[in-house]
């Protein structure tokens, strides 16, 4: 079945241009960005790297997929002979401004902002600008940058709830309604696009076929497997989950491995985006209801390549555009033994 879902899947998502086709060339060109793809990122000259100093300050090393992927991006700089330093700001955008003036008074080359609140480090980041530092945002489409590293939240929500969707319509008809949780986290206004995208995808191919029972915030697994035990209480036959990131896959699926005492049924799936080594495993595993993720460059090295090329880019002032739009695509069980060879 998953087979078959991939299948169709990649030509859902060819057809929205989110694997690099047309309509994605169109939409960025309309937003003064490029779209990502292996070839853009060969063109980078890593040796730039060498002897740099670069500072980055992301939102938080708590959550997985960003522990996966800074442990990677870390050894890729490294190896590279960049000075980098990686900080958190725990989500506080005074804290960020803080860490971003300590980068641009110890004489940084580059600085790395993943931010808390995009507007908050505006700022600071033209600060940084001022004073010689070259400044990349990753998530937000900044103004005062070098260049954003960026997704379309909102098609990378539609090709969860494709995803998902084309999951209810093996199993589920007009008769026979699916009963779908959606987890998402409305508080970031990036997440909130990607639920709404979520919403939109389920409805663009399995419209008719569900009923989204619950509607949850939750970032976190812990938060998420709380949730999913609560909403469980009220709908036992809740079977499909989509969400908006790790957390909601890896907390789903512990709830309906408990729920159901590691005894799947085909009939239960769950959907989200991130790569991190649990969700993996749990995609591998029958004792978890994990069907799919929508992914990002690949692994967390994959993922870390393509970042040190924006870097090495930026510095050589080779950057097309100041957007640039990251490729996404589907992780099921038919790639999960590749992807899961180069996470951290």
């Amino acid at each position: 079945m998953m087979k078959k879902l991939t299948a169709i899947l990649c030509t859902g998502l060819m057809a929205l241009g989110i694997l690099g086709g047309a309509a994605m060339a169109e939409d960025t060109a309309a937003t003064d960005g490029v779209q990502a793809s292996p070839e853009f990122y060969e063109k980078a000259d890593l040796s730039v790297l060498d002897g740099k100093k670069i500072g980055i300050t992301i939102q938080s090393l708590e959550n997985a997929y960003w522990a996966g992927v800074m442990t990677a991006l870390q050894e890729q700089l490294d190896a590279a002979g960049a000075n980098t330093t990686i900080v958190a700001c725990d989500d506080s955008s005074a804290t960020q401004i803080g860490q971003v003036e300590n980068f641009i008074s110890s004489g940084c080359d580059l600085i790395m902002i993943h931010p808390s609140d995009a507007a908050a480090v505006e700022d600071v980041a033209q600060e940084a600008r001022d004073a010689g530092c070259k400044v990349m945002c990753w998530d937000d489409p900044m103004t005062n940058t070098d260049g954003n590293w960026i997704l379309n939240n909102t098609d990378l929500g539609i090709a969860i709830g494709e995803l998902t969707g084309e999951f209810i319509n093996e199993y589920y008809d007009e008769d026979n309604k699916a009963e779908v949780t959606v987890i998402g986290y409305p508080q970031t206004k990036i997440l909130k696009e990607r639920e709404e995208g979520i919403l939109e995808g389920m409805a663009n191919v399995a419209d008719g076929k569900y009923e989204v029972v619950a509607n949850q915030a939750a970032i976190d697994a812990n938060s998420a497997q709380t949730a999913m035990e609560t909403i469980l209480i009220a709908h036992p036959d809740c079977k499909v989950v989509a969400g908006i990131g790790a957390g909601a896959m890896i907390g789903a699926d512990e709830a309906l491995n408990i729920y159901t005492g590691g005894k799947i049924p085909e009939d239960m799936g769950v959907f989200t985006t991130d790569v991190t080594k649990q969700q993996l495993e749990q995609l591998g595993s029958d004792s978890y209801p994990a069907k799919g993720i929508i992914g990002f460059e690949g692994s967390d090295e994959d993922t870390a390549n393509a970042c040190a090329s924006m870097f090495a880019l930026i510095l050589n002032d080779d950057l097309e555009a100041q957007n640039v739009f990251r490729g996404v695509a589907p992780i099921t069980n038919e790639n999960v033994e590749e992807i899961s060879a180069g996470m951290k």
